[in-house]
């Protein structure tokens, strides 16, 4: 059992990394701008002392809880037109990055809104006192405040697609989820699936490791 475990890491192990890999970095880089941007988005066009503009932030809201409602299973399948005109295919690890940038994108946009909401309103209220405009107060108060709440947002994010990339490995995206699938359920080498669930477990917990890291150095 043991050999054939590792003839079968020997052969797929690579491939499978590769796959994840390409699905967590085209994911978490694209949802870590536009998450954070349309975090932003929907703070700033929320709050009076900003771009209020109630129409704009309930298209916005509406969008964001509308796609946050679907799970993420049905989110891939629901998508599959959209993804085979973007990148030509509805297979492979950068189709199921597609999905996999939405669902992220609108979830860290959430997290981040809310970190922005506990920044101090009195900190608002005194640069706003002394003249400062909009962009510079945004830049120099709500990210510096917010950014702990932030990078603890995008260590969640992250841990989230983890557990996402192994599910669109499921439906044809590749990757450790579909490693794990192939081997370890349908053919009973559970062996397999007991080191695609150590790995995963790893990944965590260095990611949580080093988000709460990256969290304490913005702490002030």
């Amino acid at each position: 059992m043991l050999e054939q475990t590792l003839t079968i890491l020997h052969n797929e192990l690579w491939k499978a990394f590769r796959e994840t890999a390409i699905m967590m970095g085209i994911s978490f880089g694209l949802s870590l701008v536009l998450g954070v941007a349309l975090g932003f988005a929907l703070y700033l066009t929320g709050s009076g002392a900003f771009y209020k503009s109630r129409t704009l932030n309930a298209i916005s809201s509406g969008i964001v809880n509308l796609i946050r409602s679907i799970p993420f299973i049905i989110l891939v399948v629901f998508t599959l037109p959209f993804t085979f005109w973007l990148v030509g295919t509805k297979i492979g690890p950068v189709a199921a990055s597609v999905p996999m940038t939405i669902a992220a994108t609108v979830f860290l946009a959430r997290l981040v809104e809310g970190a922005l909401k506990g920044v101090d309103g009195g900190i608002i209220e005194a640069a706003l006192a002394t003249g400062a405009g909009s962009f510079l107060i945004v830049r120099r108060v709500l990210l510096r405040e917010a950014a702990p709440a932030i990078a603890r947002a995008v260590t969640v994010v992250f841990i989230n697609l983890i557990g996402c990339s192994a599910m669109a490995g499921m439906v044809g995206g590749g990757g450790i989820g579909n490693l794990a699938v192939q081997y370890g359920y349908y053919r009973y080498e559970t062996g397999i699936m007991i080191f695609t669930i150590v790995v995963l477990v790893i990944i965590v917990q260095l990611s949580q490791y080093l988000g709460d890291y990256v969290a304490s150095k913005f702490t002030h």
